[in-house]
């Protein structure tokens, strides 16, 4: 009779997944089910976190990502549980007991445990024993070890079957033991759980490659516990054993090799689950062959692989992890603002690039100056520029931080100089990015009779006007903010990194007179499409006049429009609102607001004094609560308002250009280009990074160093050492730090418990330049 099991709509399921990723986020089951129903109809993060805070009882943006992934997630897994079920209940072996081991399991790894016996698969060699009649042997061998197996192998001999002598009979009933043990879900459980816990991560060379696997020559020799490893190290091991150079093993702390020596403790629980003891009976020392050989040919290779995935999983979990957030901090830098910024994008023997921008992005104006080496055409780059900028009333200079930036930087100083009527300032900015966007398809769309190289010079212009508008323009995997980022899931980095892209460009919100399609694109509901359509219709029908216009594109419908309209802003509208955050569905609301006061929606909007004597709850009702009538207030305070910082900039020492001119113990201003887990990477204008080391960040101790610092920090460091021969510069943020007397290598922790004591001390400052240097490769 078939096991009655639930299908995946069953509520009972539903109620079971929202309990879970509830406990999981820490809220109640009715918010998940809440969100869950909107993320079902279509609504984006952004939207729900904005604009359904009664639905979802407040959840952060943080949260509905987390409870969507979870979602998608044990969603997968109910459907996999049904399909496994289906499949046991096929071959006629789903008993009462099993199918409620399978409705219980709590995770995809106990499904396919409980599946594994049962799994379909190729003629094992167990599953050629058992069809030549070995069963009853190994049976009777486990049950009762008292048995001789050489004389009871002699009635099973079958040489048709491929069993001509006692030892292939034998070995045929250790394969189906070894099968039977291998498969049995609760000891993989308890062996996976202790290797997890005592298992150690053994790198070595392979012979013969020492000299192409130089820079992994921190690895030659390696061991760490498989749960203590950083997830840059995990990845750096795993790139090694992907290029044939390392060779990677896990085995247990108390196995000969590894820390100490002794009985291997997997086997004895192998043995014990089984009943398996050595007594000295005839069967015994068989019986313990086998559960040796269960151990290192099935269970350990099985396990081994499973642990190392998931080591894998982990560690770029966290790179993704550290990327996204690098990259968030990046997309919500200060803007300049609208201001005609000139951009420079420096080369030597190529020239440097000149692109004049107006206050609103668009290309004025080109020009190619070579003011250095070869042709050294100083005055004559400077007279160009100087005409540019008074021509088109430039206000800013934006340089790119490649070849040459430092000499270009010099040149826009001398222009500043000699024009100070124009009151020009001039910015480095980060050129990561520029030449994709250069030869990208949208470039070409944008610029298609402007020179590849001079586009990179209007990315590094714009950039500066608002770092979010132009870097959306740029695959992210191309921003270069990450850790070891070629190494990890392409499709899991690119979704983490696109959410990210989301989340920002809909806090921000989204001039739609101004803004481009790619921009447009991140914005909530829309589609490529759409968003094209969007930017045809602008330039068709001129500027749209208020966010009802946007009902007029094509193909951007009813429920399009609710979840787009409030991240839209329309800054000239004669709606005031329509500039706002506020969502045109709570219009209404805010007319009954001053319908109330007795003002109008100019005096009202910006008065923060007026709006601060608001009672919120007086205007809660069906429709609106409390969150939203908040929110609404909070945004006729300041409308519009833009949550990035102020901005500003790093001033680079002047005479500071290479790593030659740099000097232990000098203090310089820099600016924070990534962060990772184990240090900051600092821009002081030598085009060479400077790394300062997590020990280095704080004068406490500081396990993250993104609670410190963040991507695009302005910050004051100090010259620890300079490594000209492999172009490292170590600095600390503790500007009160001794210099090093003599530089010294940092070995690799040999265990989880000598890298604590490690990181619990601060590091000698003359390890940071070689030891940490080497974490970043």
């Amino acid at each position: 009779m078939p096991i009655a099991m639930p299908p995946p709509t069953d509520p009972r399921i539903s109620e079971k997944i929202a309990e879970k990723i509830a406990q999981e986020i820490g809220c109640r089951p009715a918010q998940v089910r809440a969100t869950t129903a909107l993320l079902d109809e279509g609504a984006t993060v952004p939207f729900i976190a904005r604009y359904r805070k009664e639905a979802t009882g407040g959840l952060d943006d943080i949260q509905l990502r987390l409870l969507d992934e979870r979602l998608t997630y044990l969603r997968e897994m109910e459907d996999r549980r049904t399909s496994i079920v289906a499949s046991i209940e096929e071959q006629g072996k789903l008993t009462p007991e099993l199918a409620a081991e399978i409705s219980a399991a709590d995770t995809k790894q106990r499904l396919e445990d409980l599946y594994l016996p049962y799994k379909p698969r190729r003629r094992s060699k167990a599953q050629i024993a058992r069809e030549a009649g070995l069963a009853p042997l190994a049976d009777a061998l486990l049950a009762d070890p008292t048995l001789s197996p050489e004389s009871e192998a002699g009635r099973y001999v079958n040489a048709e079957a491929g069993f001509a002598d006692l030892r292939s009979v034998l070995d045929g009933a250790r394969q189906i033991l070894m099968e039977q043990f291998s498969e049995d879900a609760e000891l993989l459980g308890e062996l996976r759980a202790y290797l997890a816990a005592h298992g150690l991560v053994r790198s070595t060379v392979v012979v013969g490659k020492e000299n192409e696997a130089a820079k992994f020559q921190d690895y030659f020799a390696y061991s760490e516990a498989i749960l203590a490893i950083p997830s840059h190290r995990a990845l750096a091991l795993l790139r090694g054993r992907n290029e044939g150079l390392l060779q990677l093993s896990l085995v247990l702390d108390n196995e000969p090799g590894a820390t100490t020596s002794g009985a291997n403790p997997c086997e004895a629980r192998i043995a014990l689950r089984f009943g398996i003891h050595d007594r000295g009976r005839p069967a015994d020392k068989w019986l313990a062959d086998t559960v040796r050989w269960t151990w290192r040919i099935k269970a350990l290779l099985h396990l081994e692989g499973e642990l190392m995935n998931a080591l894998r999983e982990r560690a770029e979990a966290e790179a993704i992890r550290v990327f996204a957030a690098n990259l968030h901090d990046l997309l919500l830098a200060a803007p300049a603002g609208k201001h005609a910024t000139m951009g420079l994008d420096p080369g030597l023997r190529t020239g440097v690039k000149v692109a004049v921008i107006d206050a609103t992005g668009k290309l004025l104006d080109t020009a190619t100056i070579y003011p250095h080496e070869p042709r050294r055409d100083w005055d004559g780059s400077l007279h160009t520029l100087a005409l540019l900028a008074r021509k088109h009333h430039v206000d800013l200079i934006s340089i790119g931080n490649g070849t040459a930036s430092r000499e270009t930087d010099r040149l826009a100083a001398d222009l500043i100089r000699q024009q100070a009527e124009l009151h020009l300032s001039k910015v480095v900015v980060s050129e990561a990015g520029a030449s994709v966007y250069s030869a990208s398809e949208y470039a070409s769309r944008e610029f298609p009779d402007i020179d590849v190289s001079l586009r990179g010079a209007v990315s590094i212009a714009r950039r500066l006007q608002d770092p979010l508008a132009e870097l959306v323009k740029i695959d992210p995997k191309s921003i270069g903010v990450g850790q070891y980022q070629h190494d990890v899931s392409q499709s899991r980095l690119a979704k983490a990194l696109n959410a990210v892209v989301e989340d920002c460009v809909n806090a921000v919100g989204v001039d739609v007179n101004t803004a481009s399609a790619p921009l447009l694109t991140r914005v909530s509901g829309l589609s490529p499409t759409l968003a094209t359509n969007i930017v045809a219709h602008r330039d068709r029908h001129g500027a749209f006049r208020n966010r009802q216009a946007l009902r007029e594109v094509p193909r951007l419908g009813e429920k399009t429009f609710e979840l787009a309209a409030g991240f839209l802003r329309i800054t000239d509208s004669d709606d005031p609102l329509d500039r706002s955050a506020v969502h045109p569905e709570a219009y209404p609301l805010v007319e009954r607001i001053l319908a109330d006061i007795r003002k109008g929606i100019r005096e009202v909007i910006g008065d923060s004094r007026l709006l601060k004597t608001l009672a919120p709850e007086k205007y809660i009702d069906q429709k609106f609560g409390l969150p939203t009538v908040r929110d609404i207030i909070k945004e006729l305070e300041k409308p519009g308002r833009d949550p990035r910082p102020e901005f500003r900039t790093a001033a680079f020492r002047e005479g500071v250009e290479q790593l030659k001119d740099l000097q232990p113990g000098m203090i310089l201003e820099g600016v924070v280009t990534n962060v990772a887990n184990f240090g900051a990477f600092v821009d002081i204008g030598v085009h060479q990074d400077g790394l300062v080391h997590i020990s280095a960040i704080a004068d406490k101790f500081v396990k993250d160093p993104r609670t410190v610092v963040k991507a695009g920090d302005v910050v004051k460091v100090k010259v620890l050492e300079v490594d000209l021969p492999r172009q490292r510069i170590a600095l600390t943020m503790r500007l009160a730090d001794d210099l090093p007397s003599a530089p010294r290598m940092a070995p690799a922790p040999a265990s989880a418990r000598a890298r604590q004591r490690q990181q619990s001390q601060p590091e000698a400052s003359g390890a940071m330049a070689s030891a940490f240097a080497r974490l970043k490769r």
